[in-house]
């Protein structure tokens, strides 16, 4: 049994979390706070990232890596094409979604959604950096109605927990949804995945969650 550890406002938590919902892999979930210092987390997570997982003894961290793991372990129902340019043009996409779009926008968060402040240089350095990527992002993803294309595939799993959240983020910071602006239309692409069962379930926990700690 697998035990997806990390907390419900983590949206590499709940990438995970979809993806072990989309397979229909049994798995347990123990909540875990980001940032946590106890050597029990840190043997798993050497960051204190969060999240990471628990299986066969043994622990595994980075949501990319545990994506691949269960992918490799659980092939169905595959969430990679069987071709491997097409497999490699999928984890492209989640590279993209991941480093070049949330993680820059990340910058942004303690602003947008905890209360923080950021300096206009760092707003500025953010505008400018999402707009080159954002452009960079464009050329990649085809919205068909999926990132990659048909079918959805771990590029989505990426994709849906973190565009809204860039999209949130530059709109309440700089005062211009950034993803908008490019002519990416987010919000249907997010509203498409959203009905899928997994999503909802995804979602329904993360404001019961919410709700449950005010």
């Amino acid at each position: 049994m697998i035990t997806l550890c990390g907390i419900t406002l983590s949206n590499y938590y709940n990438k995970v979390k979809l993806i072990l919902l989309e397979k229909g892999i049994p798995f347990t979930e123990e909540r875990v706070p980001t940032g946590s210092r106890d050597e029990a987390v840190l043997a798993a997570s050497p960051l204190g990232k969060v999240p990471f997982i628990r299986v066969d003894g043994q622990t595994l961290c980075e949501s990319q890596v545990i994506a691949e793991y269960l992918e490799a372990r659980h092939p169905q129902p595959p969430l990679l094409p069987a071709d491997a340019l097409a497999a490699a043009k999928v984890r492209e996409l989640c590279i993209f979604v991941d480093l070049h779009l949330e993680l820059i926008a990340r910058d942004l968060y303690a602003q947008a959604f905890f209360g923080g402040t950021v300096s206009d240089s760092a707003k500025e350095r953010v505008r400018k950096v999402l707009t080159k990527n954002i452009a960079g992002f464009k050329r990649l993803a085809k919205f068909t109605p999926y990132l990659a294309g048909e079918s959805f595939t771990l590029a989505d799993c990426s994709g849906w927990v973190s565009l809204p959240l860039v999209a949130m983020a530059t709109k309440s910071v700089l005062g211009e949804d950034l993803l908008a602006a490019a002519g990416i239309d987010w919000k249907t692409y997010a509203k498409l995945v959203g009905e899928r069962p997994s999503a909802q379930k995804v979602t329904a926990d993360r404001k019961a969650d919410q709700a449950a700690r005010g």
